[in-house]
């Protein structure tokens, strides 16, 4: 026996390389000892006279992708080896964070691509790169609880695995061309890279299995090809997703120094860039100022991209509207119409996981998924004793979020729950996310809308239910992942989306809320306006328009503006209330004034008239003027920016002039409200939450707007219904608390 300290660190410290770091730093300190992973993270035992600079080390040369958020040691009296060793692991448990899935790491990629055992083959990893949360079956993470486990090590990858000093000591997805996963392409035979290099020069569909799900890839540079596409999968406009190499990109969009960093980060996500050089077919982003781009993460794709030798469009392997395929028999089923061949392999999808989307400029998450799932955030001060949560979020963009141990899991984009096989990838999360991290929830949280099947599969659960109102729970995600503490005061929250239901019944959606996470009051809020045909205004721009003229006195305008449109029978619904609920979100608005400027149609997808309209206002010149929106407190009256439009419009104004003028409006008047509450000391700060600000071109003026008052914004939850679970259930804790 001999004194030493025992040491734990938690955090992202399985999966990443730790344990053969810790071996490794105690061998060059001279230390004793042993190092393992058990329920809680990974445990050291160790002596020496270096234990001091040895536990200053670990979180400044950790690996690249740990991530240290708690160590403690004590002294004791241990019974170690002579040398320092790497144990076996401890008892399983889910007390430890779990990796994200990471693309391939510099060296691997290297490896692919010059002469040796690995040259060429698609499934290459190591402890820095590689598949993680996709293959993961249960915790601790060791290979036998992965979908590796089918492949049995050969000599040469066991003696890698084994090997401490080296770059794939227990990297538990380690294969090679002779014992791990093989890829091979349906139908066809002989080398299946160079064959689904012919479908896609051939301008064909080619369906790909990767780390989450399949996708369906074509030459982003033949329209012809894309058009097919689109064509195929009933997808006549929503942005296509875009993969290639950092020189393919920089000649199609402008990438800064932020979003090449980004795009290389390990998550690898989507990442929307500025559309700048050689054009690609208006086909793959019609009517969008920006391309969605991501780099190739695995090697499978570098190969691929390498072969091809240009960029290629990569969406989501799915029927329109429900979840990415993930398995090859539901592949062939599901995507046979789409796709001329199919990019198989043998390694199986623990589960499914979309590309994440995000921004640098600003930075935000649009899309949480592949590469920030299943990452943990800490909770604000106050929570430390909060009990385990789970939140179910809303209806679209639906996501789930877990509290435990003061931290707070919010899981993977799920989609919208009305889709059948949306609903059942949510249940499936559901016990996922519960069996893999050992959760036992205390309570529930959901929106307080009664129609969402998340609410009503929340009161399912025979435990206490908090519902919490949708915008609410948007005001709250913001304060939590910018760790406003429980008793830190009020906040005013600019809350922008398009519908919800509100605490008085009505239909919310354009809010300035004074509050914090227990409660709130509204503020401030768009004059409430009819939405003619209900849910028929969400898909026709056309609509909104209507109604906002006709509230602003405008009637003779509207019937000159949609003179084609049935107008007499809206209209007599819209007075008698019948099938026209009044609203006051600003998506409609949104919607409303695309409508008049030049956006044409239904929407094809949710947000489509609200992205065109903001890259409508990217064409304008900077400091093209502001229409007003009156008001500070209550209703906030959009008369005279209708005025203001109109006479623009009369006078021949350019469309991306009135564009621009319409989003300074919008800003300014929120700001306005929000900055008199904080100036009568009702609140503390801003915080700007909800899908409306996904739009960076509004978040940026109404930040600018806002002057020098504190601001709170997203950057790691979506600002969209994606982040609502998280509001969710800190409003929960925080309630529980107060009781």
């Amino acid at each position: 026996m001999i004194e030493g300290w025992r040491i734990r660190v938690r955090g992202q410290v399985q999966g990443v390389g730790f344990r053969p770091f810790i071996w490794q730093l105690a061998r060059e300190m001279g230390l004793r000892g042993r190092v393992l992973n058990d329920a809680e993270g990974v445990l050291i035992e160790a002596a020496g006279e270096g234990l001091l600079a040895f536990v200053a080390a670990i979180p400044q040369r950790a690996p690249p992708l740990a991530r240290v958020d708690e160590m403690r040691h004590e002294a004791a009296t241990l019974d170690l080896p002579e040398g320092f060793e790497i144990a076996a692991s401890g008892a399983a448990g889910a007390e430890t964070r779990v990796t994200p899935d990471a693309a391939s790491c510099a060296a691997c990629v290297e490896e692919i691509f010059r002469p040796g055992r690995r040259q060429g083959y698609a499934f290459t990893n190591c402890t820095h790169c590689g598949p993680r949360f996709t293959i993961l079956r249960g915790l601790p993470y060791d290979r036998a609880r992965t979908t590796m486990a089918e492949f049995p090590l050969c000599d040469a990858c066991h003696a890698e695995y084994e090997t401490p000093a080296d770059r794939r000591f227990h990297a538990q997805p380690v294969a090679c061309p002779d014992c791990g996963p093989r890829l091979w392409l349906e139908p066809g035979g002989g080398d299946a890279m160079a064959g689904a290099v012919a479908v896609l020069r051939a301008g064909g569909v080619l369906a790909i299995k990767g780390l989450g799900g399949f996708h369906l890839a074509c030459d982003a540079g033949n329209a012809e090809a894309v058009t097919l596409l689109r064509a195929r999968k009933h997808r006549p406009a929503k942005p296509f997703a875009l993969m290639g190499g950092l020189p393919m990109i920089r000649a199609h969009c402008t990438v800064s120094e932020e979003e090449a960093r980004l795009l290389n980060d390990p998550a690898a996500p989507i990442v929307l860039l500025r559309r700048a050089g050689a054009g690609l077919p208006e086909a793959v982003a019609p009517g969008q100022a920006t391309l969605g781009w991501m780099l190739p993460y695995t090697p499978l794709h570098h190969l691929l991209i390498d072969a091809f030798g240009g960029p290629l469009v990569m969406t989501s392997g799915n029927l329109s509207g429900e979840p990415q395929v993930i398995g090859n028999a539901e592949a062939r089923e599901k995507l046979g119409g789409f796709a001329d061949a199919f990019l198989m392999h043998d390694r199986e999808i623990a589960r499914r996981l979309d590309d994440s989307v995000e921004r640098a400029h600003p930075p935000m998450i649009l899309r949480r998924a592949r590469g920030r799932v299943p990452g943990t955030l800490p909770l604000p001060e106050g929570f430390g004793d909060a009990p385990q949560v789970v939140a179910y979020g809303g209806q679209m963009k639906a996501a789930i979020c877990l509290v435990k141990n003061a931290q707070a899991l919010l899981g993977h984009h799920l989609g919208a729950l009305d889709e059948a096989l949306s609903w059942e990838a949510f249940l499936q999360a559901d016990a996922d996310y519960a069996g893999l991290f050992e959760h036992r929830p205390a309570l529930v949280a959901c929106d307080l809308h009664p129609g969402y099947r998340a609410t009503q599969h929340a009161r399912t659960r025979g435990l206490p239910v908090v519902a919490v109102q949708h915008h609410h729970a948007h005001l709250a995600s913001c304060l939590a992942e910018n760790l406003w503490p429980l008793d830190g005061g009020p906040v005013a929250g600019i809350v922008l989306d398009g519908l919800g239901l509100g605490a008085d019944g009505a239909i919310w959606g354009g809010e300035v809320l004074v509050g914090d996470y227990r409660d709130f009051v509204r503020h401030a809020w768009l004059s409430p306006t009819p939405l003619p045909g209900g849910d028929a205004a969400n898909r026709d721009p056309w609509r909104n328009a209507l109604a906002r003229l006709d509230r602003a006195g405008m009637g003779a305008v509207a019937d000159a503006l949609l003179a084609e449109r049935p107008l007499a029978p809206l209209r007599a619904a819209m007075r008698a209330g019948v099938n026209a609920p009044l609203s006051s979100s600003a998506g409609r608005l949104f919607d409303a004034f695309a409508a008049v400027t030049g956006f044409a149609g239904a929407q094809g997808f949710e947000g489509e008239a609200a992205m065109w309209l903001e890259a409508l206002a990217l064409r304008a010149p900077e400091g093209a003027g502001t229409y007003p929106i009156t008001g500070v407190a209550g209703a906030l009256d959009d008369t005279a920016l209708w005025q203001a439009w109109h006479e623009d419009h009369c006078r021949g104004t350019a469309p991306e002039v009135m564009a621009w003028r319409f989003h300074a409006g919008l800003a300014e008047a929120f700001a306005r409200a929000a900055r008199a509450a904080v100036a009568a000391g009702e609140a503390r700060a801003v915080a700007l939450s909800g899908g409306c600000f996904q739009n960076a071109l509004l978040q940026q003026m109404t930040r600018a707007a806002l002057g020098d008052v504190p601001v709170m914004v997203h950057r790691v939850t979506p600002a969209n219904d994606g982040g609502l679970a998280l509001g969710q259930a800190l409003v929960a804790a925080a309630r529980v608390a107060s009781a």
